[in-house]
């Protein structure tokens, strides 16, 4: 093996897309900020159980983890933010019982891409609210993930949005283990009706109950799915406020296309309630994906109602608008010295200035001027 080759799934970002991502990072930090979200920065590696590995059987597939030379612990190195985000509401800011609205971009890495074409080494960013548990902090969120979106060329957005309370109500009900409830749930993922049904058939389960999961992944559609699932599904005071709650996000977002699937189930396992995408015209994948999580900060010492979004910036490559290599000056290497104060009075005044050694460089197609000595000032002399 070559000694530049790197890991499958794993790429480095050349200058042209590093420009890119930075630019649309701080447009992303700087729309964060001015809604009120605050940037925090956990470390790239935690103690393994305080990412949650052993919780989220999803999460702990995608954590690499090695072993501490200094204290012997496993170390794992974070797949997933959010998890560190819920750590640092109920533990570090403690002090505040209200709303906390906390934001990130970072690196995380995963032991396996989650898909084909995808790296393992997404840069996630993300905005989660914690303290509030009415729907309007929901609103907030999707309102603020779908404005993020806008940093790419996407195309038309679709809203989708699902609830994970309809299926684990249903669940509950039919008394289903845990065992059952998660075969179930990885079929619901898998979008496989015929399986679902064959599944609750073999297991015998009440007929109002199996014609409910039957029912499930037909659910899928516009707002007419709503009074559909109402008028279907039996009479659970869960599953209609659940219904209730997609009904606030449709409202919410008039001009919005969105799209309901009570089978989109795609969720890690401490998610708790309402779901949401964004999907672009040009693709496939879901570009975001978020959702109520309330409890995970439990495990950190305190409880507490919370949702947020999360997406992959690095997946963004290739739709963000192009940002161009700013200008160059450059000063002659035997001029360096005595023009030292002008280039830095250059330098701090926002210009590229770089020292000219007679060889090609890489601003050498974008070369805005000369420093030279003119009636002894120096003075940047455009290029003919």
């Amino acid at each position: 093996m070559q000694s530049w080759q790197l890991p499958e799934h794993v790429a480095d970002v050349l200058p042209t897309n590093a420009r890119q991502l930075e630019s649309a990072r701080e447009q992303l930090l700087a729309l964060f900020r001015v809604h009120g979200y605050e940037l925090v920065q956990p470390p790239l590696m935690e103690y393994s159980n305080s990412l949650l590995t052993h919780i989220d059987a999803g999460l702990s597939l995608k954590t690499i983890r090695v072993a501490d030379q200094i204290s012997g612990r496993q170390l794992g190195i974070r797949a997933d933010i959010t998890p560190q985000v819920a750590r640092i509401d109920a533990h570090l800011l403690s002090a505040n019982n209200g709303i906390n609205r906390l934001c990130y971009a970072g690196s995380v890495l995963h032991a396996r891409p989650d898909g084909f074409l995808k790296t393992r080494e997404p840069l996630q960013v993300g905005a989660e609210l914690y303290g509030f548990t009415d729907i309007a902090a929901d609103i907030e969120v999707v309102d603020l993930m779908l404005k993020s979106m806008k940093i790419a060329d996407l195309g038309e957005l679709l809203l989708s949005l699902g609830h994970i309370g309809v299926f684990r109500a249903l669940a509950q009900s039919a008394k289903l283990s845990e065992e059952q409830a998660a075969q179930l749930l990885a079929l619901m993922q898998d979008k496989d009706a015929q399986a679902v049904t064959s599944e609750v058939r073999a297991w015998k389960l009440d007929g109002m109950w199996a014609k409910a999961f039957t029912l499930l992944p037909t659910l899928y559609g516009g707002r007419e799915v709503l009074d559909e699932a109402r008028a279907k599904l039996p009479d659970l005071f869960a599953v209609g406020q659940a219904l209730d709650e997609l009904q606030a996000i449709f409202a919410a977002f008039p001009e919005q296309n969105v799209h309901i699937d009570l089978s989109e189930l795609r969720v890690d396992n401490y998610h708790t309630g309402l779901l949401y995408a964004a999907y672009g015209s040009k693709g496939h994948d879901a570009v975001a994906r978020g959702g109520r999580y309330d409890g995970l900060g439990e495990y950190f010492g305190r409880s507490r109602p919370a949702t947020g979004f999360s997406f992959d910036l690095r997946g963004f490559i290739g739709r963000l608008p192009k940002i161009d290599r700013q200008s160059v000056v450059v000063v002659a290497q035997e001029d360096a010295q005595k023009a030292k104060q002008a280039i830095e009075n250059l330098r701090e005044q926002g210009q590229c200035v770089i020292v000219d050694y007679g060889m090609e460089h890489n601003g050498s197609k974008d070369i805005a001027g000369r420093l030279k000595e003119v009636g002894g000032e120096w003075k940047i002399i455009g290029i003919n």
